[in-house]
């Protein structure tokens, strides 16, 4: 059941990424570039062909090398797409300098285009976190029940910070879910006059919770991952607390 599942959602990953504009333009845009070489091969000089060659196989090195040692420290799809497709961009800005100037400026304008008109898809699933708007949450704040917690995610659908983790928090809900302890999730992109009411800025991020290093490098840079969010808000704690009767 387990591979059948992981079968199902890498299916399911694949059947978006030809579906969804933003992967497609990606996809796309980075296809053109064998077209591109392919012609090339007729109108560039043996030497400079020789030499782009070998610069292909050493920047195909390096992609692979950084594509691993991000995918190992990101526990989402989203986050390791968004890390190879940042990585490949790279790759494909130094390949398409190498052949031509003119055609790295061309590129950039391409992903320009890209950013501006489409943006990568969160993850879909809620598990059994609920959304929430903001009158409900604060319905559930002053007239709930009292003795039920509840563990609510701020979250924007244009931000890429927010697209890379939407996994974590449906994922936590399904083992963390309780008759005292239940999840909900708030898109300030549908409600961004909410933000200010619960004092969130929307501007810029200032703060997080839990606290995360802005001085990082992008290769040392602190993510939220579920770990981090169930030891920051006691979720085995309240789990057992549930389980003991307490």
């Amino acid at each position: 059941m387990g591979n059948e599942s992981k079968s199902n959602r890498v299916f399911q990953m694949l059947n978006r990424m030809v579906s969804e504009p933003y992967y497609l333009f990606h996809f796309l845009t980075f296809f053109s570039y064998f077209v591109i070489r392919s012609s090339a091969t007729h109108v560039l000089a043996p030497h400079l062909i020789h030499n782009l060659l070998r610069r292909e196989i050493q920047t195909l090195l390096v992609f692979a090398v950084l594509a691993v040692i991000k995918g190992a420290k990101e526990e989402t799809w989203e986050a390791f797409i968004a890390d190879a497709l940042f990585l490949a961009k790279i790759c494909l800005f130094a390949l398409a300098f190498t052949m031509d100037r003119r055609l790295s400026v061309w590129y950039i304008l391409v992903f320009l285009v890209i950013h501006m008109l489409t943006q990568q898809p969160a993850f879909q699933g809620l598990g059994t976190s609920s959304k929430l708007t903001p009158l409900q949450l604060e319905s559930l704040l002053t007239e709930g029940n009292t003795t039920r917690l509840w563990l609510v995610e701020f979250c924007a659908s244009y931000s890429s910070a927010c697209i890379r983790s939407s996994q974590h928090f449906p994922e936590l809900s399904i083992t963390y879910s309780s008759k005292n302890l239940s999840f909900g999730i708030v898109d300030l992109g549908l409600f961004p006059n909410a933000a200010e009411n619960f004092g969130i800025s929307l501007s810029a991020e200032v703060a997080r919770f839990p606290e995360l290093d802005f001085e990082a490098t992008f290769f040392h840079n602190p993510t939220i991952t579920k770990g981090l969010l169930s030891r920051h808000f006691e979720l085995d704690r309240h789990l057992l607390e549930y389980v003991n009767g307490k």
